[in-house]
């Protein structure tokens, strides 16, 4: 059998791993790319698309949330739930007027847009998420989250965050490994050099968004989500118990689709509430254009108005309102928020396009694309120089070079390969096909060989 040294068998272990991110998982970062490309590129199509009922009367006296809220009532009948309402503060915009309906999906909501001031209803339709896109960006946020086939989709994504930024580490690592002592003009390392470039000016986008997306996931999500526990880096929740300590909040609860067991009975709703609390919580220092005033949903709860405009500086400061006496129960203020906390919102924010505005859309926009030509161009060197032999070498499998390791470099890549299995679920699940793949083309290909040569 074929030896290797250690130094080559390092090589080797990167060098395949990196080609078996690119082959297999490429094509999946590449379509979270586009689909997120086109995410962050089209909030301004969606206003222009929708903006009878984003935008109503520009003069007049907008009328009190009461009436408005009457009239989306009245559009929907009276069948489904009142969720929250988002108040048309600016003059121009419409009010949000948004529902539980049984028949959408989770964080699914029926809007009903009303004019403030001719309480004319301007439109009717699904909105999605706490930052309430609409239909066509929610097309392309279900394309780049899930493939649009629900949980078992959300593989994918996952999938490509949580190899991308081991494929971004391991190819910078591969460079400084493999990188020749003097430089070679040829047509293969011409186009090598362009990948490597790519490659270390993509580096940081591609670290962010692999640990921001990892945030959202199905099954490494969970897992975040309980180290931000452990070590306190939760987003701060406002207490809604009119009396005693607050409980535990899931920050995925509404993704999760839980709701309680414990529901307020069916009743009329005195609408005056809304303008008491929308005025309790501006004297409380609840100064953002952009708010959403959210009903209890039981009767021992307080109501909340929370600040939603997550752009920059970022005002997500929220209050919890007694319903009967007016009195803030409880605040929180994202000036308090614990450092990783704060870091979260602006990571999950930048992620999303919204963070700096139309700055932060172009930077993606560019990132976007440029990965797309980067994961194009690792295709195409493959292409010029694939291994077409490299199958019944069994130096070129993950096994063998990983078996040519030092005793301790074993210890320790099994080590960091268990414990990365088993935060990113995924990923060691997807390492273990690579390997069984490796194993599987090597085999045929000895087999194939054996047989020839018996000829």
């Amino acid at each position: 059998m074929t030896t290797c040294t250690p130094h080559a068998a390092w090589g080797n272990l990167l060098r395949r791993l990196h080609f078996y991110i690119g082959l297999f998982v490429g094509p999946f970062i590449f379509f979270a790319a586009l689909t997120g490309t086109l995410y962050v590129a089209t909030p301004q199509l969606e206003s222009y698309m929708y903006k009878h009922a984003l935008y109503g009367e520009t003069s007049g006296e907008p009328q009190s949330l009461a009436e408005q809220i009457a009239v989306a009532e009245k559009a929907v009948g009276n069948d489904l739930r009142l969720h929250a309402v988002r108040p048309g503060l600016v003059r121009g915009e419409t009010t949000r007027v948004m529902f539980t309906d049984p028949q959408l999906g989770s964080s699914e909501h029926r809007a009903i847009f009303v004019d403030p001031v001719s309480l004319a209803v301007l439109g009717d339709m699904t909105v999605y998420g706490t930052s309430g896109i609409l239909p066509l960006r929610q097309t392309i946020d279900y394309l780049h989250s899930s493939l649009m086939l629900g949980d078992v989709g959300r593989l994918y994504s996952e999938l490509a965050a949580s190899w991308m930024w081991v494929a971004a580490l391991g190819g910078i690592a591969l460079w400084f490994y493999t990188r020749p002592k003097r430089r070679i003009n040829n047509r293969f390392q011409n186009r090598r050099r362009v990948h490597v470039t790519l490659g270390w000016v993509l580096l940081g986008g591609m670290l962010l968004f692999s640990a921001t997306g990892l945030t959202w996931s199905q099954w490494a999500g969970g897992n975040v989500d309980k180290l931000r526990s452990e070590m306190d880096w939760l987003t701060p929740q406002v207490n809604t118990k009119l009396q005693g300590p607050a409980e535990e909040v899931d920050p995925h609860a509404e993704h999760h689709g839980h709701h309680s067991a414990m529901m307020m009975p069916e009743m009329a709703m005195d609408l005056t509430l809304f303008d008491n609390v929308l005025h309790a919580a501006r004297s409380a220092g609840i100064d953002a254009s952009k708010l959403e005033i959210r009903p209890a949903k039981m009767a021992d709860r307080a109501w909340t108005v929370t600040e939603i405009d997550r752009g920059w500086p970022t005002q997500v400061d929220a209050v919890a309102i007694d319903p009967h006496s007016m009195q803030i129960l409880d605040r929180t203020r994202f000036a308090d928020f614990p450092l990783m906390a704060k870091l979260t919102r602006w990571g999950v924010d930048f992620h999303m396009g919204i963070l700096f505005g139309l700055v932060n859309q172009l930077a993606l926009i560019a990132f976007g694309i440029a990965l797309c030509v980067l994961i194009a161009w690792g295709y195409r060197m493959w292409w010029m120089r694939r291994p077409t032999q490299s199958a019944s070498n069994p130096v070129l499998t993950l096994c063998q070079c990983w078996m040519a390791l030092p005793v301790s470099g074993r210890i320790v890549s099994l080590m960091i390969s268990i414990a990365l299995g088993l935060a990113m679920p995924v990923m060691g699940c997807s390492l273990l096909l690579f390997v069984v793949i490796d194993w599987l083309r090597w085999r045929a290909k000895s087999t194939l060989s054996l047989a020839e040569s018996a000829k």
